[in-house]
Parts: C-alpha cells; structure tokens; sequence
C-alpha cells in the first residue's frame, strides 16, 4: 500500500509538473503590456467606423486605425458582440477575418476571441435560425430538445466565423418582475441543472478539451444570484442566505461546470452587500477552488467600472479594477473606447505597484490563453465559413418548430381545441401580427423592438392561423402596444372593426401579452396585463363568445379577471420564428401538446410563490392550510386525451446507503399519441432546517401510444436528499421521506 501510495504521489507531482509548464508555455515571452492586454474586452463599436457625432456608420465597416491601435498598442484580447443590429454572414466574415489576420501575420502573439450573445440562436446573424427562448425550451422538460438547440446555435455561431457564446442563463427564474426571467431555464434548481447541462454539451460538444469547428465556447451566465433581486427589478440587490445560496442558486452552475463549461459571466448586481464582481468567496473560493473550474470569468458590461460609479465600493475606477481582478474576474468587459485605454494603463500601473501580484496576472492569462486554445483559435488558419452549408437549413428550422412544439403549454381546455376548421372564428389582439412578439429581446437588435429586420418568410400568428383556415380566420387587432417615457402602455385600434367583428364569430382567438424588453428597459411596477388588452376578452365574453387566450409574453402577466369565463388558455412564451407555425398545428389538433410549466403561475401581483414552499406558506389567517393558490402550478400542462398513474412502488424502508428505487406505470387513456412529462417530488417530513414541502428530484418524457401504457423507473440515492444545515454544510438526516408522482403518495423511512 505504501509503494501504490508513493507512486501515485509522483504520478499526481508529475502531472501538476506537466500542467504548470503547459501553462507556463503560454505566457513565454509576453509582456505585461500583451498580459493586462488578454484581461481586455472591447465592444465591436469602439474599433468601428463612426460619423462625425460618433455614431456606428451603416452599413458597419471596420476602422483599421482604430483596430489596430486597440490591438496592437493596447495587446486587447477580445472583442464583444454587435454594433447594433443584426449582420449578414459576409459582414461577420469580414468582420472576424479582419482581427483574426492580425494573429495569423504575427502583429500579435495571442489571437482574439470574439464573444456574442447567441441566446436563442444566432440572433445577430441574418438568416439564422431562431428557437424558442430559454423559458420555452424549460416548457419542454427535454433535455435532447435543449442539446439540439445548442448543437444547432453552435453550428450557426460558428458559420459566422464567431467561437464563443455569452450562454446559457443558469439563473433561477424564482421573480417574475425580473426583466431576464424569459431568459432562465424557469425556478427550479433541478430542472435548471438538468437543461443547462444539456445546452452546455450541445454548445461545446463532448470533448471540452478541445472544441471542434462545429462547436463554440459555452459561458455562464451569470455567477451567481443575479436573478434574485428584492424589489424585481434588474441590476439591484439580492439577500440570499448562505443555505439557500447552496441549495437553489450554486445547483445549475455546479452542474454547467461538471458538464464542462469553460467560461462564466459574472453577477452584475449584489449579493448580501457585496457586488459580483469582488465576491472573491464566490468566485475564487467556491467556483474556482472547490469546483475546480478550469475557465476564465469575463465581467458584464461596464461592470469593473460600475464597482465605483454605481455600487460606490472603490473609491475610484483604478481601485474597482484592482478589486474585481483581485476577486478572481480574468477579464474586463471595459468595453468602450477611451475607457478600455485607461483600463490597460491602470492595469499596468496596479501591477508595478504590487496591488495585483504577476501570479495573479499569469493565472488569469493562463485561463484566458488555455480556452482559447481549446477552442482552436490558435492555428493561423480559421474554418472556412464556406463549409458551413447547413446554416438556416429546413432542418434546422424544423428542431426549431419542433422545440416551439413541446414548449407550448395547454393550461385550459373546454373542449374548444382542436378548433373546428370549418368554423369562421376572429385572430386579435396586440402579440397576434408581428414577430417581434415571438422573438422578445435579444432578437436583431438588443431590446428586439425593430421590425425591420425580421425574419423573411416566417409568419405572425394571424398569418399561421390563416394559411391554415383560409376565410376562415379573419382579423382585427383591437389593441396596440407601445412605450412611452420607458413605460409600457397600450392604446385601441380599430376598436370599431374589433366589435362589429365579434358578431360575425362565435370563437375569438385572442393573443395577449408584452412587448420584447430585457434588462432595465424592460423593468415592470406590476405584473398585471394592461386593462386594454383586458377589455378585448371581457367585451368578446359580453357577447357570449368563446375565447381562446393565447398568452404571448416571456413572463407570467396577471389575467385573473378573464381565466375563469376563457375556454381555453394557451401559455406560448416566446417560441421563436418558427411559433406561429407549431401554435397552429397544436391548435388545430395536428399535433398534440405536450409542455409544462416551468414556473409558478402567480394569480395574484402582489404574491411570489414557489411550489417548493414550506408548510407556513400554505397556512392562511383562518387556521386552514389552503392559502397557496396560484394560478397554475409549476409543472402543470394539459393533452388532448387523458393521463393516469398507476402502480406506484417503492421500498418502504432503506438502509441510507442504498439506492431508492421507485417505479410507476403511466397510462394513455386516449385516442391519439402523448408525450407525457412524468415528474417525481420528493419531501422530507421532517427536518433540522425547515423543510420543503416538496422538490423536483426526477423527471422524464415519455412517448404514449393511444390506448397504452408506460412504466417509468427512477432511482434516488443519498445526495438527493440531503440538505445544507445551520453550519452551511450539505448533510443527510434520516428520516421519513414523502414522494410524489401525478396524483400518488408514498412514504419511505430512511435508516
């Protein structure tokens, strides 16, 4: 034992040997110049040709005085996004090729590496195929439908000559005021974990260590609690106790790093007082340290810089630089010109000065240089963007129909759907006639607001129902949408053509929701749907229509007053170009429904709950325990046809050691094939910490054929079911455990 035990000490000696000279190689012959130069992210606006009030020439041309005084008198390691609307894959090309040439004709040691938000595809990119956002492709509770996605945008990403990819959001969509929650992968730390370790392996494919030209660069986002913000709103401060930090925030992220994620975006907001950008526990400690991650961490935008002029930490901008470098952040997302300058000469001074120590400057150099070798920047020659023949393919139009298809949520049905196709019935409302209403934010352009540059030949809502139905399907929009002093608002139009319409009807199909927004623009003072958009239902139900709600928005918006007389709800999120088309034929029965809700769907503004509350929530002030009452929740969807669960089986009583094993026969009782989400929460009765009522543990999608059955298998193990106690530590206390699938119980005892 002894000898093993002395050669594998030299083994491991050996190997850290090895790495520390492979990383080593890296930085020889750098200056620090060329080192402070590779922690520097510009925007593609400060290296673009401008007019004379210094705005971006259209159509966007490089400055090559510009470029090369940022990369090769500054060493600037790289460059970030677009200017400020979408690009043709020959602008990227030339774009790309221009900064690449500066490595491959030796001008610069190290090359640079463009990063671009490539959130639900390439939406920067003319012609790019364009999926369901992030809160739609959770609607889907498919992993594989997630790892396609990724697979497909990386793909895409890389025809555009661009290796690296600002995505996924991994934090948890647990406010629905935030501004970004479409962009999450909904409120569960489980189903977030599970779905952005899919994207991640679609993103980077299954060598990490060296990603293909197919491939991109995966990149958190964004470490680590930036969704939780107190008042709702984006960019503010977040509270969140240690016990909850590790139980529902660090999941996802520690699940991206294991799947091998090799970059991360930081927390632009605060965290118990303390900004993301100087978290050095957070950074340093638990995600570089006790993780291991072997990546680099990118600041957001301005965020270095936000340390003094907004979160007021450093008494001045070359302080906040030495205290976010220091927390462990590898490169700065400056990003404008002339503030990355003084960035790189700050930086340069801290380090002769000792306030950042060269080790430190090499470890982020290292991390930088590494990733950008794995991701085959180093070779002189790029991928030709020629071989790329797939990009915008029916194929890849058709995952994104097929992802808009699973997502698409059924919340209520009153035998309405299928619609009758010989039926005359009236498409309105604001959502039902563009596709910026599909797409939301990060679409073309930042906010998604510019119309023209959609996409050519997908089709709107009324133009899906119409080419379906024909004459059938008529149209009036009732309402419009619009912002006013940064205020969403909505006015009537043809109201009169609306209500004369309404008589030549029995059935409205009535698509409601929001404009796209994301980030500050898109803060909100209420979740409730604006009363216009609610009059439309509520002047239909006067007339004793039949009103099916068609619910286009990237977050729950409060309808309260018109669920109950609707008869039908559809929750569509924002399922892409290709939505209209996949609404349509579950609409008209052509294809089933099989979504669920990723989130708690709240019936009331003023009240955030969580499926996996405590007891206490559910406790109301007449001493009875039904005070949850969402309007829908979590993990909710309907079929066309009937689901049941029988024959649940588990042991009753486990040693707490051994593998928990549950099994469940899942039945079709109708006539048509379902894809069926089975679900499995599991609740701890009782605990040293207040317990969950109940958490996701399991999940699985499986296909039904009409008339049979199904049985589903999970198997449980200790680490499912511990908890962070009082001392911040994850622990396993025995007990009696309840769980859940459909609409059984069991109990098991834990020894």
């Amino acid at each position: 034992m002894k000898r093993i035990s002395a050669v594998f000490f030299w083994c491991v000696i050996a190997a850290c040997s090895v790495s520390k000279n492979r990383q080593s190689s890296a930085l020889t012959g750098l200056t620090l110049e060329e080192k402070v130069g590779q922690t520097c992210q510009i925007t593609l606006d400060a290296v673009a040709q401008t007019d004379a009030q210094g705005r971006t020439l259209v159509p966007l041309k490089l400055d090559t005085n510009k470029l090369t005084e940022a990369l090769v008198k500054y060493k600037v390691g790289s460059i970030l996004n677009v200017s400020w609307h979408t690009l043709t894959r020959a602008q990227w090309q030339e774009i790309t090729e221009t900064i690449h040439a500066y490595y491959a004709s030796g001008r610069i040691k190290i090359p640079v590496i463009y990063g671009i938000d490539a959130i639900h595809g390439v939406n920067y990119t003319r012609g790019a195929t364009l999926f369901p956002q992030e809160i739609g492709l959770a609607a889907t509770w498919n992993p594989s439908i997630a790892e396609e996605f990724a697979r497909i945008t990386a793909y895409e990403t890389r025809a555009s000559g661009i290796p690296w990819n600002f995505s996924p959001v991994l934090d948890l969509g647990r406010n629905p005021l935030w501004s970004r929650n479409f962009e999450t992968l909904g409120e569960d730390p489980y189903l977030c974990s599970v779905m952005g370790a899919a994207i991640i392996k679609g993103y980077q494919g299954n060598n990490s260590a060296s990603i293909d030209s197919l491939h991109v660069l995966a990149c958190m986002k964004h470490f680590v609690g930036y969704s939780a913000s107190m008042s709702g709103r984006d960019r503010t401060p977040a509270w969140i106790p240690d016990k909850y930090m590790k139980e529902l925030y660090f999941p996802p992220f520690k699940a991206a790093v294991k799947a091998g994620a090799k970059t991360v975006m930081i927390n632009s907001g605060t965290v118990n007082g303390i900004p993301g950008h100087v978290n050095k526990p957070l950074i340093q400690h638990s995600l570089k340290d006790e993780w291991e991650f072997p990546g680099f961490a990118v600041s957001d935008w301005e965020d270095f810089n936000m340390l003094h002029t907004v979160h007021r930490v450093a008494p001045d901008l070359k302080k906040a630089y030495e205290q976010a470098f220091n927390a462990g952040v590898d490169m700065s997302m400056v990003p404008l010109s002339p503030d990355y300058k003084t960035y790189c000469e700050s930086m340069i001074q801290s380090v002769n000065e000792g306030k950042i120590t060269l080790d430190r400057l090499n470890d982020a150099v290292n991390r930088i240089s590494s990733t950008k070798q794995a991701v085959g920047l180093m070779n002189k020659v790029q991928p030709s963007l020629a071989q790329y023949t797939a990009f915008g393919s029916t194929q890849h139009k058709l995952a994104a129909k097929k992802a808009a298809l699973e997502s698409i949520t059924l919340l209520k049905n009153n035998d309405i759907l299928p619609l009758n196709a010989s039926a005359k019935f009236l498409v309105a409302g604001p959502t039902s006639d563009n596709l910026i209403f599909l797409n939301g934010a990060w679409t073309h352009t930042w906010q998604g607001m510019d119309t023209s540059f959609n996409t050519q030949g997908c089709k709107t809502i009324v133009q899906a129902f119409q080419d379906k139905y024909g004459t059938n399907c008529i149209f009036s929009k009732g309402v419009e949408l619009f912002k006013e002093r940064e205020v969403e608002q909505s006015r009537f139009v043809t109201l009169e053509d609306y209500i004369k319409k309404l008589d030549e009807v029995e059935t409205v199909v009535l698509c409601l929701g929001e404009l796209p927004s994301t980030e500050k623009p898109g803060d909100l003072r209420s979740l409730n749907l604006d009363s216009k958009q609610l009059e439309l239902a509520k002047m239909a139900y006067a007339k004793k229509k039949r009103v099916i709600l068609m619910l286009v928005e990237g977050r729950p918006r409060i309808i309260r007053d018109i669920v109950d007389q609707a008869a039908a709800v559809v929750q569509c999120y924002l399922p892409g170009d290709h939505g209209a088309e996949a609404l349509v034929e579950l609409i008209s029965g052509e294809a089933n429904f099989s979504g669920k809700l990723p989130y708690t769907y709240p019936k009331y503004d003023g009240v955030m709950e969580f499926y996996d509350r405590p007891r206490s929530v559910d406790r109301s002030n007449v001493g009875d325990f039904n005070a949850f009452n969402p309007e829908w929740p979590f993990g909710f969807g309907l079929h066309y046809g009937e689901v049941s669960y029988e024959h649940l089986k588990s042991n009753e009583v486990l040693r707490e050691n051994s593998p928990w094993e549950i099994s469940v026969d899942v039945i079709n009782k109708g006539n048509r094939e379902i894809d069926e989400v089975v679900q499995l929460y599991v609740g701890d009765e009782i605990a040293s910490m207040v317990p969950a009522g109940e958490q996701l543990k399991r999940f699985q999608k499986v296909k039904i054929p009409a008339g049979k059955s199904v049985t589903v298998h999970f198997v449980l193990n200790k680490t499912d079911l511990m908890l962070v106690n009082q001392s911040g530590e994850w622990v396993f206390e025995p007990g009696t455990f309840t769980y859940t699938i459909g609409s059984l119980k069991g109990k098991v005892v834990i020894n």
